[in-house]
């Protein structure tokens, strides 16, 4: 599906009925696993982050809200953003190969409207399988990403996304870490924000904390900023709510509010988003100006309706262009 949906050249995988259309670049930077230009994207360039779907069959109404979860599929298909990521939780079992299938008959609206889909992994993606076998239905699903488990995409000259891998370690020293320093070194003069995607969040206020391997990438993310050019935006999922803080100059967001069972929260002092309304169903829609990357939290506000789908912008940011 992967295939279909990406805008760039050259894709190892493509049939030349679903090869990208002849306006997208055919260069990819060797620090890069996928690019695409200036010109091949509408302006302003929109994008849409959001996590834990748990797409599974629509008689499992616990796990995962069906209509909740069709409903967020329609919407962001209307939205005709430039890319969409998927933060994680995409099947409910990784080991179950229907719950793809169902992925792909529900999110059919995106590949009417021909949207870009970039994926990272969470932790159900390997649930009820030996870590290879989940691996091969993963890159069955996503076939562009096969032997990659983290990956870069430039989309346009001024957004960088690094998508990692939670499931692995990006303790000091790991081959993760390690490439993710390479790409941060290696950032282009003309990127303005790095925005850093994953599955278990660096920042929450969920019960359960912080685990040692995305405190280490926090630690890492510190570290680089005084350095850096560009501003750090970090998108987790895993809590199924949403939170928004800011720490050490790096944005931190949690969108976990794809359709999963919801997750209350006791939100701290911390939180820069305190507002009590639950559940949080939702996704992430950002759009870059000249001056600023802008955020807004799209909150579908009747999920027990028959027919989901009324919204309301619940929450809005501005993460500012650094100074240079």
């Amino acid at each position: 599906m992967l295939c279909a949906l990406l805008s760039v050249l050259p894709l190892a995988g493509c049939s030349p009925a679903v090869r990208p259309a002849p306006s997208a670049p055919v260069a990819v930077a060797a620090d890069l696993s996928f690019a695409l230009a200036d010109s091949a994207l509408k302006q302003p360039v929109r994008f849409i982050v959001y996590g834990d779907m748990r797409f599974t069959d629509s008689s499992e109404t616990q796990a995962s809200r069906p209509g909740a979860r069709e409903s967020l599929v329609d919407r962001i298909a209307s939205e005709r953003p430039e890319a969409v990521f998927l933060t994680g939780d995409v099947p409910w079992h990784g080991g179950n190969e229907a719950d793809y299938g169902v992925y792909r008959r529900e999110t059919a609206a995106w590949r009417s409207e021909q949207l870009r889909v970039f994926p990272v992994l969470g932790n159900h993606e390997f649930q009820q399988c030996a870590e290879q076998v989940c691996l091969e239905h993963w890159w069955q699903t996503f076939p562009e990403l096969r032997g990659r488990r983290w990956y870069s995409l430039a989309l346009g000259s001024e957004l960088r996304f690094i998508a990692l891998d939670s499931n692995a370690s990006l303790l000091p020293g790991s081959e993760q870490s390690l490439w993710l320093q390479q790409q941060i070194d290696n950032l282009a003069g003309s990127v303005r924000f790095l925005v850093i995607l994953l599955h278990h969040p660096p920042r929450t206020d969920a019960p359960e904390g912080v685990r040692a391997n995305e405190a280490a990438l926090a630690g890492q993310l510190a570290a680089a900023v005084p350095h850096a050019h560009a501003r750090f935006l970090v998108c987790g999922a895993h809590v199924h709510n949403y939170e928004r803080f800011e720490r050490d100059g790096i944005v931190f967001l949690v969108s976990g509010g794809g359709g999963a069972k919801p997750t209350p929260l006791r939100r701290s002092a911390a939180a820069l988003y305190a507002n009590d309304s639950f559940p949080n169903f939702h996704y992430l829609r950002f759009e870059l100006s000249a001056q600023r990357l802008r955020g807004e939290m799209l909150r579908l506000t009747d999920p027990d309706a028959a027919a989901p789908g009324t919204w309301a912008v619940q929450d809005q940011f501005s993460i500012e262009v650094p100074r240079r």
